[in-house]
């Protein structure tokens, strides 16, 4: 029931990741475009009033058409709010406004919606935007875990966030290393070397302080921090009078890695994969690797492709359906105009650009093979896992399995169905001919 749960939680943060991004890219003419937050506990009635006043003051307007826009905003919003009795309990956000489409026509939309999680902030702006950021914020109320990289090369700043893995900074250095000159110079050296050592150590603290503490409210951004690194350096970080001493009470684990830079982030994750096993990060890393490994041992208990994935999908046999985030592909609805026959096409966006896939067809239905997925994946039996390219294995995911594919139930060799398929048509075709031939006898 959990995992139902977090699949759940997981497609809701989808939806909201594709609306910000549509609404982010939406522009309008003047200042047409209306923001509106309202957090829980606020009154339908205040924000009435609110738009009312608004409503007197823009019809003050001197442009006649930027007025006119303005005022059929606030209609819609204050019309959309009608249908609510009282803010619902996690708050309620609305975007209406006139937009500019990418053939250059205006479109009037309005969007209205409470977010899955509560958003507490109060929020009225009128501009040529919408202004999604509050939204944005909402996404990542997930736990952050920094993650800082050290060795005598230089150093790395990292956080995981979600399922997002991200290098925040990195900078290289060049230390003086220990030598075998004896004589008057060799305290001088060393001494030299201490205080470059020293002055690196200064410059990490001074810079982590910079990327994990929150300069509004002086506390620190991060759930936890990990150090990690080849050398002495890390341990050095942890106990330096430099280090900020907020950040030194979120320090969760201190490992050793073999290498630096973003290698050696990899790894710091790997070796704190107990401390992360919350994190959606790491969740979906032990996931892929589970898809990796049935890969690798060809166990036929994984799928991968669009098609392939389709038809384990129809027969029922997957158990967790994996999708890249991003995968642009529009699932087609068409009608043979001379038959009736409706069938279904998958296609890219270069696909689209050509008209053979549509000839003699008419469009009946047009949706984001994504949005598909997050609409009908329960009535395959399935749970739904959206992964991104960020890491090493969503890359590997991505970029070489295409991006969708599932962990089967039971064991499955789909080409054996293909086979299958064309022994039935084979049959057919065999039994057609012997029924001619009698024919012809008679």
């Amino acid at each position: 029931m959990v995992e139902l749960q977090d699949t759940d939680e997981n497609i809701k943060t989808w939806k909201m990741k594709n609306l910000i991004k549509s609404l982010e890219s939406a522009r309008g003419n003047g200042t047409s475009m209306i923001s509106l937050i309202m957090p829980p506990g606020d009154q339908i009635c205040r924000v009435t009033k609110m738009l009312n006043d608004e409503y007197g003051t823009a019809s003050n307007i001197k442009s006649r058409v930027n007025r006119q826009s303005v005022l059929g905003a606030i209609t819609s919003a204050k019309q959309r709010l009608k249908l609510y009795n009282k803010v619902p309990a996690n708050g309620l956000v609305l975007y209406t406004g006139t937009v500019v489409t990418e053939d250059g026509k205006e479109k009037k939309i309005t969007v209205d919606f409470e977010p899955f999680r509560a958003i507490n902030v109060s929020l009225y702006l009128c501009d040529n935007k919408f202004h999604t950021e509050a939204l944005n914020a909402l996404l990542e109320c997930d736990d952050k875990f920094g993650f800082i990289i050290m060795d005598g090369h230089g150093t790395l700043f990292g956080t995981i966030c979600g399922n997002t893995r991200e290098i925040v900074h990195r900078f290289g250095v060049d230390l003086p290393k220990k030598h075998g000159r004896g004589g008057q110079s060799a305290p001088r050296f060393d001494r030299l070397r201490t205080e470059k050592r020293h002055n690196y150590v200064s410059k990490v603290a001074e810079l982590a302080t910079q990327f994990y503490i929150n300069p509004s409210t002086n506390q620190p951004n991060v759930a936890g921090l990990i150090l990690a690194g080849s050398a002495d350096f890390k341990t050095e970080l942890s106990h330096s009078k430099t280090f900020d001493p907020r950040l030194q009470r979120k320090i969760l684990n201190i490992v050793d890695v073999s290498n630096g830079g973003e290698d050696g982030f990899n790894q710091a994750i790997n070796s704190s994969a107990e401390i992360l096993s919350n994190v959606k990060f790491m969740q979906v890393k032990q996931l892929l690797g589970k898809y990796f490994a049935q890969v690798n041992q060809d166990t036929h208990k994984v799928v991968n492709g669009l098609n392939d994935t389709l038809k384990a999908l129809e027969l029922g046999a997957v158990d967790k359906l994996i999708v890249w985030e991003s995968l642009d592909i529009v699932r087609y609805s068409l009608q043979n105009i001379a038959t009736g026959e409706v069938i279904v096409k998958h296609l890219n966006k270069d696909q689209e650009g050509d008209q053979e896939h549509f000839r003699g067809l008419e469009v009946v239905e047009k949706t984001s093979l994504l949005e598909w997925f997050a609409n009908s994946y329960k009535g395959f039996g399935c749970t739904l896992e959206f992964v991104t390219d960020k890491s090493q294995e969503g890359n590997m995911f991505c970029k070489g399995f295409g991006g969708i594919g599932g962990i089967l139930r039971y064991q499955l060799d789909i080409r054996l169905f293909d086979e299958a398929s064309d022994d039935d048509v084979s049959d057919d075709e065999v039994s057609d001919s012997d029924d001619e031939v009698s024919e012809d006898s008679e």
